[in-house]
């Protein structure tokens, strides 16, 4: 392990540079392609560098089709790729950059359908091959979760160690095992590796939606670090929790609609964004926050409070905010002013303070959205 700063990350949609697209996706029909994806990854190092960024976590669809029981016509496009994928790797390597993979929710090591479980090996089998193509070294990890419960925890954590070992050693050497937010909690995956040996991902909003166990966050965490093989920076995940209310569309029932035209007062109805008429064939009803979702933005307050709690343990921070690098180029900012001392552990220094001037200056100006989900809200959906 060196002594570099630590590193800040982010997942997969650059939402800086408009423009910029992860990975190939393209109906099949179209013959999208590995090398595609490749070519767009090669202009997110380009961005990332531009704005000091160095660690990012590629698309679980980098390789389109590629393990599609269906296609086999997509089945070589890995091997197909080498030179890219040793180029792209070299220049990685060359920029000190840490990029790893966190395949889908349907990535299942413990399902009681053994051939489902054969399909999500091969799906890890594919994503592992890219990152050795690359000669990406042991930072260069796949992340997984424990999956689902499968009505007997105690029985589905057992058989996630029996999916472990039967995965080929190349997918062993990376895979890494994450906490989740309501299935599997930090004392559940410390059971497994216990077991296996199989290194461990610190998910900080996971820890606080489920630990029914009690722990406390610092020995947790350094539990979780030390599952790490020795020369191997641990990296962590953080994301804050939204607060703000929640617009769900839900349709004006007749009984609702009676009771508007009869203008009988409300007792107990749901609040909702704007006036509801009795014409009105929808409403939108403004309810709590769900703890687990991810905020736009980090807190600064938040996650400086946890790395002071963190003090002496080397880790990267993997941020899943949805602003994806937007939150990242916040944050650091965000660091500098209000936190210097956390700021400095990941290199950052008043001397850096007027290109994050400009980072904030173009937050402040507006990004353009896209509202198609990404991978993390797939993920987040599905419980993961």
């Amino acid at each position: 392990m060196t002594d570099r700063p630590l590193r800040l990350g982010f997942p997969v949609k650059v939402m800086g540079r408009p423009g910029l697209k992860s990975n190939d996706t393209r109906r099949w029909r179209q013959d999208p392609h590995l090398k595609t994806s490749l070519e767009y990854v090669d202009a997110i190092l380009d961005y990332m560098v531009e704005v000091g960024i160095d660690m990012y976590r590629m698309s679980s669809d980098l390789a389109p089709y590629a393990t599609h029981p269906d296609m086999p016509q997509f089945h070589a496009m890995v091997a197909e790729s080498d030179a890219e994928l040793a180029a792209l790797g070299r220049k990685a390597r060359g920029l000190d950059m840490r990029l790893s993979f966190h395949p889908s929710q349907f990535v299942l090591l413990n399902s009681p359908d053994a051939g489902l479980t054969a399909k999500s090996i091969w799906d890890l089998a594919s994503q592992a091959e890219m990152l050795d193509r690359m000669g990406m070294g042991p930072e260069g990890v796949l992340v997984t979760h424990v999956g689902g419960v499968y009505d007997d925890r105690e029985a589905s954590r057992a058989r996630w160690i029996e999916g472990y070992n039967q995965c080929p050693d190349h997918v062993r050497r990376r895979l890494v095992l994450e906490n989740d937010d309501i299935r599997f909690s930090a004392a559940d995956v410390l059971w497994i590796h216990d077991r296996c040996g199989v290194p461990l991902i610190f998910d900080y909003q996971h820890f606080w939606c489920l630990n029914p166990e009690g722990l406390a966050l610092r020995p947790t965490l350094e539990r979780f670090v030390r599952s790490w093989p020795q020369g191997v920076r641990p990296k962590i995940h953080f994301s804050s929790p939204r607060t703000e209310l929640r617009e769900i569309k839900r349709k004006v029932t007749d009984k609702e609609r009676a009771a508007l035209k009869a203008a009988a007062p409300a007792k107990g109805g749901a609040l909702t964004k704007g006036v509801v008429k009795a014409t009105s064939r929808f409403k939108t009803v403004l309810l709590p926050p769900i703890w687990t979702g991810h905020a736009d933005f980090t807190n600064p307050f938040e996650f400086a409070t946890f790395m002071r709690t963190a003090e002496g343990l080397d880790f990267d921070v993997m941020l899943e905010a949805k602003t994806k690098d937007l939150s990242l180029l916040k944050l650091r900012g965000d660091l500098l002013r209000y936190a210097p001392d956390v700021a400095a552990r990941f290199g950052v220094d008043p001397g850096d303070a007027s290109e994050l001037a400009e980072a904030e200056e173009m937050l402040d100006e507006g990004v353009e959205t896209d509202e198609a989900p990404d991978e993390d809200d797939r993920l987040a959906s599905a419980g993961a």
